[in-house]
């Protein structure tokens, strides 16, 4: 299933977790790994997600975009970072909603990992 996914985008498994972008192979495989097993239920998860999101979304309201070292102003990699596991938790709840939802979102997020590979290359 996941090779299939990432065949359609133009990735291979080997793909992953290269260029200083680890943990893309993990959350895939704990994502499907989840889903098979069928190790929680799904009312414990969407309250998981929810909490999970509510508290990153506190703390990216309460983190400035910018930094600044001296005169210069620099981007706040914990804000790129807490945006990035928001993103996380937005498919997370994608896939509790509804199967064609689950399957658009996990498109969505696998054309954004084959555009960041395609353009790091």
């Amino acid at each position: 299933m996941i090779d299939e996914l990432l065949e359609k985008f133009g990735l291979k498994w080997e793909d992953l977790d290269s260029k200083g972008h680890s943990g893309e192979k993990e959350y895939l495989l704990s994502m499907l790994s989840a889903v098979e097993n069928n190790q929680v239920t799904l009312q414990t998860f969407r309250d998981h997600v929810a909490s999970m999101k509510s508290y990153v979304e506190q703390q990216l309201v309460n983190e400035p975009e910018f930094n600044y070292i001296f005169i210069f102003k620099v981007p706040n990699r914990k804000q790129i970072y807490l945006k990035a596991r928001l993103q996380n938790y937005l498919l997370m709840e994608a896939y509790l909603s509804t199967p064609d939802q689950a399957k658009k979102a996990l498109e969505a997020q696998i054309k954004g990992l084959a555009k960041r590979k395609l353009d790091n290359k």
